[in-house]
């Protein structure tokens, strides 16, 4: 053998196995909803993961679905990624932060990773594009950002029988007349557990030499309240006496498991139980919202079990974490024209819709056999001919302890549990760490672990690795952002500065000891204050923020 191959052979045997890397994302769950971080509902696969890795306990997300996506997959800011709003919103050009559009100028973790060797999978919900509904301009969708298979809802919601967008690769399909896919019943959080294990399997059976990354992004728990029966029937009567033992017992439980500070009380409730016209229908509506967690969790388990089975588990980097806090939007809770309001009629009043045709729509007016789909004041949830969320009642439950939802940036609208698992690099088993994180942070975290190089002819990325925090190491304090519909936050350090809304005044908060924000400091430290702002400003004329689209126009702090 020539010797001078013999260096780089030796240093290829040496080298480390690049780990794999899953980032498990959930929708429109609450902060304290899984078992680790106080829950009730049971989510053995999730607390599984937290017990063999690390909590982190202040990590933050954007406070809604599209910005959150387009920040964690760019590692940027979302302004930066073109998605400061909501997709479909392009402003004419006019704003190229809120294009509603992923940005050309960035690059996806996927195609960074990719020149380094890695396969991509993503499953699930896509929503980081336009042109969803009409099979139009696929520039954006996931095989033209990197990834080597998609299969999932390229928009951002819909049924959980009947996926709105529904997609296979590059094409829409209906979920009835799918040859690749033919399960007895079509739920799509099944669909997506299923969807990933088969990536697995089919990664091990024709890809094994390469690292993979995979995006999983589950809509649950997102409204529709859709679930399976036998995973309904486990909590039949389990929230009957109302918000308040609830929230008081996933306050206690967090506080012993030290994922918040006990001597901080929690947020009040903004409604109470007493005041609930229809508990059996409230109640209900919690019953099948913890059903679609539960079965979540199931696929989790599913996807870590293959793992196991495939010995990849100990290389393997699995992120959990959430896209924003509890939701709550009053969709389909209350009267709805031109909706059925009340029980299911005893035969279908429609003409049925052919298995070949695509999904009516995010919100559709009818199932496949022909029931009208039923909105309003007194319908139940859980079925495929319902559409309704769970509230405002039940979601400041699963933000316990903190304020305000998804939408605003208080720490109820932007917290999120992140779990990291990965036993080969990670040793800390069930430690809690405490260091501010952002999704920012996601990016940063692929490259280094996978030794990829981010472009340089793009933006930079705005985040930083977290494994130095997964091995308990604290860095350099650094100031984070939020901007969405002129919610604004900055925090640094044990302060944090946020406004509601664009013409909302700035309040002030030590969140050291007063992160459920209960005692806004505004008059008392107006010089901190004007600090934090100014960082602030700094930061959203950087990044697209201002000149921004709402009205009124931004107003700086007054001297």
């Amino acid at each position: 053998m020539n010797s001078a191959i013999l260096p780089l052979l030796f240093l290829a045997l040496a080298a480390p196995k690049r780990p794999n890397i899953i980032v498990i994302l959930s929708d429109d769950m609450g902060y304290s909803d899984i078992g680790c971080f106080g829950g009730e509902i049971p989510t053995p696969n999730i607390d599984a993961l937290a017990a063999g890795g690390v909590r982190l306990t202040r990590f933050y997300n954007t406070s809604r679905c599209c910005p959150t996506r387009a920040s964690l997959l760019t590692g940027l800011y979302p302004h930066q990624a073109g998605m400061g709003h909501m997709t479909g919103r392009d402003n004419d050009g006019q704003f190229p932060a809120y294009s509603g559009d992923l940005s050309k100028e960035t690059r996806t973790i996927a195609e960074v990773l990719k020149p380094a060797g890695y396969r991509n999978y993503a499953v699930g919900k896509w929503h980081v594009c336009n042109n969803i509904a009409n099979n139009g301009p696929k520039h954006n969708w996931p095989l033209s950002r990197g990834f080597d298979t998609f299969y999932g809802m390229v928009s951002g919601g819909g049924s959980f029988f009947d996926p709105w967008t529904l997609c296979r690769d590059n094409t829409l399909i209906s979920p009835f007349a799918d040859p690749d896919y033919k399960p007895e019943t079509y739920y799509f959080t099944d669909a997506v557990t299923d969807h990933a294990v088969r990536n697995l399997k089919e990664h091990a059976s024709g890809h094994a030499k390469q690292p993979f990354f995979m995006y999983v992004a589950y809509t649950a728990a997102h409204w529709p309240l859709h679930a399976l029966p036998a995973d309904i029937a486990k909590y039949k009567g389990a929230y009957d006496k109302g918000y308040e033992p609830i929230a008081k017992a996933r306050y206690e439980r967090a506080a012993r498991q030290g994922v918040i500070d006990p001597k901080q009380p929690p947020a009040p409730l903004p409604i109470a139980w007493e005041s609930v016209a229809n508990k059996k229908r409230e109640s209900a509506c919690m019953e099948v919202y913890a059903a679609m967690v539960d079965r979540m969790d199931q696929g989790i388990g599913k996807i870590v079990a293959t793992l196991k089975e495939q010995g990849n588990l100990d290389n393997t980097l699995i992120v959990y974490l959430q896209d924003n806090g509890a939701c709550a939007e009053d969709q389909g809770r209350n009267r709805v024209p031109l909706r059925l309001d009340g029980p299911r009629p005893a035969k279908p009043t429609l003409l049925p819709r052919t298995a070949e045709a695509l999904s009516g729509g995010l919100i559709p007016i009818q199932t496949r056999d022909g029931f009208p789909v039923r909105q309003g004041l007194s319908v139940m949830p859980g079925d495929a001919d319902t559409y309704v969320a769970y509230g405002r009642g039940w979601a400041a439950v699963g933000n316990t302890p903190f304020r305000e939802y998804k939408h605003w940036v208080h720490e109820g609208g932007i917290s999120t549990p992140l779990i990291a698992h990965w036993p080969a690099s990670i040793k800390a088993k069930g430690a809690i760490r405490n260091t501010p994180g952002h999704l920012i942070d996601i990016m940063a975290t692929c490259v280094d672990i996978s030794g990829a190089e981010y472009p340089k002819a793009i933006p930079a990325m705005e985040g930083r690795s977290l494994v130095p925090v997964f091995a308990g190491r604290r860095p350099a304090e650094r100031p984070l952002f939020w901007e969405h519909e002129g919610n604004r936050a900055v925090s640094a350090g044990d302060w944090k500065a946020v406004a509601k809304g664009p013409a909302g005044n700035w309040e002030l908060y030590n969140t050291f000891n007063d992160r459920v924000e209960s005692s806004d400091l505004a008059q008392v430290q107006p010089n901190r204050l004007r600090y934090l702002v100014t960082l602030w400003e700094g930061y959203a004329q950087r990044t697209g923020v201002l000149p921004w689209v709402w009205d009124p126009p931004y107003k700086p702090l007054t001297p």
